[in-house]
């Protein structure tokens, strides 16, 4: 049995200066419910594809939870095998924190939503309500709205006329969104914090604009009544000269009062080498689009407005060194004072370009190693008589797409739902592009001993074969808590979903307070 930990050990384990990784294993869907504010969800179904990244110092200090029900002391065997060695699990899990009198959390990236409302009430950012944007807009005001969310949140839904720029693409890209510094420049996001994190970025770079975030983002525009567009695909263009030279200017006035330290690409590569001693995180905060299209050995792409948005999603040891680039220093300085503001203690920015590094070789996910292999199955392979068809994909993308008579199952979940499976000769095992197939493939032969076979390619090789996939709810052997449903993906009324979403983040300032291990440092306005 791994050593135990109380829950006031605990405790006392995340205040101090020491590192420390708290995972919690349950799904995301049952972490959502009720969690410890400084653990990081490490799903046990995902878990091998996970666990490198948030702690990659396999001596680290690390402490495991779950709901007392097992999941724990699985993910610590797979810890194990892979050298890690200083494992403890916290005594009843969850719930022994909250039998200990802390506080526990619902919700998800809570220690990022609640900064967000820190850093409104401190810098007393100005916002405008729907209301009032909408009387601009049809006024036609001089003024533009700015998007600071991922494409693919704004194409799923925006504010008309608004145009994307991510997070940290706001300050480096707005001299030429706003070139006339009249007009009046409102950022918005789904709900809060990104629109009070990007107009408050704007306004630190010292932007002539007069900038607001928009009240409540796309939830406030709908719940007051207004039609949001769908679709949209407007964004910025390459930044000129004039503008890059602007917002370097900015971001180093910005470097000199939040205190934003630099190092060197030889000093990267020693504390690499160090990487026994202390955690560290190398992270590419440009674009998704760029990382892709070449990126330095050793960094993990966490474009800056998501970084900021959801910390817990990219860094999973407390007290680590933290390294964020990209090609100008302005999306990583921009960045990086935002984590200082946050409380990371040991932020840096890289000198100098990221595309002048080594570039990365391509390797598989660490857990994939240890995949028992499977034989394979094609598109066309999966109507043989006596196959049933699996799938781990997680449930929204099950409801989106999956191969005709597939079930929806959980990968940690197996060994007790699969009862609710037809019984079959032969499994053959899908998710999205097939990785988190192969790993429950293997947990699936070991656990049945019938013939497994995996979909190669996954979903995607099944469409791209020409195949129609089926779409709603059908076929599910496990329940639907493997995700966190957000507002708009949640059955019944959306507007309910969304009104209890921004009262929850609101009142996240006083449940922060009460729980004591958050604190944030204070910088003057």
């Amino acid at each position: 049995m791994p050593q135990t930990i109380d829950a006031a050990t605990l405790r006392a384990a995340i205040l101090d200066d020491d590192e420390i990784a708290v995972f919690d294993v349950r799904e995301e869907g049952v972490f959502g419910q009720r969690h410890l504010l400084r653990s990081i969800n490490v799903p046990l179904s995902r878990f091998e594809l996970l666990y490198e990244k948030f702690a990659p110092r396999s001596s680290v200090r690390m402490v495991l939870m779950d709901d007392n029900d097992g999941l724990a002391l699985r993910a610590v065997a797979i810890l194990d095998a892979a050298g890690y060695s200083d494992i403890s699990l916290l005594i009843n899990g969850v719930q022994g924190w909250d039998d200990a009198g802390f506080e526990l959390f619902s919700g998800m990236n809570v220690p990022s939503k609640v900064f967000g409302e820190h850093v409104e009430h401190h810098c007393d950012t100005p916002n405008i309500s729907a209301e009032a944007l909408k009387a601009k807009l049809d006024s036609g005001e001089n003024m533009v709205v700015l998007d600071s969310r991922p494409m693919d949140e704004y194409h799923r839904m925006n504010i008309p006329t608004g145009i994307d720029s991510p997070g940290a693409e706001l300050a480096y890209h707005v001299r030429d969104l706003a070139p006339d510094p009249d007009t009046l420049v409102v950022v918005n996001c789904a709900g809060r914090t990104r629109s009070i994190i990007g107009a408050q970025s704007l306004i630190n770079a010292g932007t002539p604009n007069k900038v607001m975030a928009l009240t409540n983002g796309t939830m406030g525009w709908h719940l007051a009544g207004f039609e949001l567009e769908n679709g949209a695909t407007r964004t910025y263009d390459a930044t000129s000269s004039s503008a890059l030279a602007w917002s370097q200017d900015a971001a180093a006035r910005v470097a000199e009062k939040y205190g934003v330290k630099t190092v060197s690409a030889d000093t990267v590569a020693q504390w690499r080498n160090e990487g026994d001693q202390r955690t560290l995180y190398l992270l590419d905060v440009r674009s998704p689009q760029e990382f892709s299209a070449g990126h330095a050995e050793g960094f993990q792409s966490a474009p800056g407005g998501q970084l900021v948005q959801a910390t817990d999603v990219y860094v999973g040891t407390y007290n680590a060194r933290i390294v964020v680039a990209d090609d100008t220093g302005v999306r990583a300085t921009m960045t990086a004072h935002w984590l200082i503001q946050m409380g990371w203690p040991d932020v840096c920015v890289l000198e100098g370009d990221v595309t002048d590094l080594p570039t990365a070789p391509s390797v598989a996910p660490v857990g994939l190693k240890t995949a028992t292999q499977v034989d394979v199955a094609a598109p066309g392979d999966l109507t043989q008589e006596g196959t049933v068809v699996l799938d781990v994909s997680d449930s929204l993308s099950f409801r989106d797409g999956h191969a005709p008579g597939a079930w929806w199952i959980i990968r940690a979940r197996l060994k007790d739902d699969l009862a609710a499976v037809p019984m079959a000769s032969r499994y053959v095992v899908t998710s999205g592009d097939g990785v988190l197939a192969r790993l429950a493939a293997s947990d699936l032969k070991a656990l049945t001993g019938k013939p497994v076979a995996v979909l190669e390619g996954g979903n995607d090789a099944y469409t791209a074969a020409g195949l129609i996939l089926t779409v709603g709810w059908e076929n599910l052997a496990s329940a639907r808590e493997d995700l966190f449903y957000k507002p708009y993906d949640r059955e019944g009324s959306p507007e309910e979903a969304m009104q209890q979403y921004l009262t929850w983040e609101i009142a996240l300032v006083e449940q922060i307070k009460r729980d004591g291990t958050l604190v944030f440092p204070h910088f003057d306005p």
